[in-house]
């Protein structure tokens, strides 16, 4: 497999976003994942800012992977579901606008009953970002871990005229008790980023937990091997809110390592 793209998120530093930026280049990452929530708003892009912001970027060699834009409900909770929506497409834009393709989010709990009114909902709002996706050109990607891949897949698969991407997270997988494997056998084809994380099932407490990257039971090389059998070129992105520049660094080296 050619070298790994491997992004990191801002969020994970905790700090302004010029230092951040730095943080990351610093680590080794190539590209950063922009939180569209808590670090830089779609409605704060002026063209003054976006401006701003490319140059920074420019001058730390550093891209975009992705944009994430965490909203506080799925797509299959009613109240508020409009304007869900719409900040939805406006973080579409906005990673358009900074040269990236991907918008991770977590579309909420996938029901097992294709027939339910939260299922059909859920699919006909995926389905109208897909088509927005194609018209403005940066993509929803759903992520992992709420359902099994396998449901997740068929929910995706539904409409052959429209795409939605996945944000493939082995960690949440682990953690719900779903098969990292299976998922990404059903999902190979959707992945636009991998979300790097790692966990385990805590026989003692009965639960799942997440763990350092590395150290839990999500098999890196072999997600690399499904994945470059699928030619995929997309991006690793490596932290979570809280870690600090020293963990993301070394993750970022854990992945650079295989």
């Amino acid at each position: 497999m050619p070298q790994l793209n491997i992004s990191a998120r801002l969020s994970a530093y905790g700090l302004p976003l010029k230092k951040a930026l730095h943080a990351a280049a610093r680590s080794g990452a190539s590209a950063v994942e922009i939180d569209a929530r808590n670090v830089i708003r779609p409605s704060e892009l002026t063209d003054t800012a976006y401006r701003q912001l490319r140059k920074m970027l420019d001058d730390l060699n550093l891209r975009v992977s992705s944009v994430r834009f965490q909203t506080r409900h799925g797509y299959d909770y009613v109240p508020r579901l409009n304007e869900r929506v719409d900040a939805t497409k406006a973080a579409m834009r906005m990673a358009y606008r900074l040269g990236c393709n991907v918008v991770v989010n977590q579309i909420g709990r996938v029901s097992d009953n294709a027939e339910s009114a939260g299922y059909q909902q859920m699919a006909a709002v995926i389905n109208d970002l897909g088509r927005f996706g194609t018209h403005v050109g940066a993509f929803l990607a759903a992520e992992t871990g709420s359902e099994p891949g396998e449901r997740l897949a068929e929910l995706l698969s539904a409409d052959d005229n429209v795409f939605t991407g996945v944000a493939f997270n082995p960690g949440n997988l682990i953690v719900n008790g779903f098969s990292v494997e299976d998922s990404l056998r059903a999902l190979s084809h959707h992945v636009q980023l991998v979300v790097a994380r790692d966990g385990v099932q805590d026989l003692a407490k009965g639960r799942g937990i997440e763990v350092p990257l590395g150290e839990g039971t999500a098999d890196f090389p072999q997600i690399l091997g499904t994945l470059e059998d699928r030619q995929y070129r997309g991006w690793f992105v490596v932290g979570e809110q809280g870690d600090g520049e020293a963990e993301v660094a070394r993750n970022v080296q854990y992945l650079s390592n295989l």
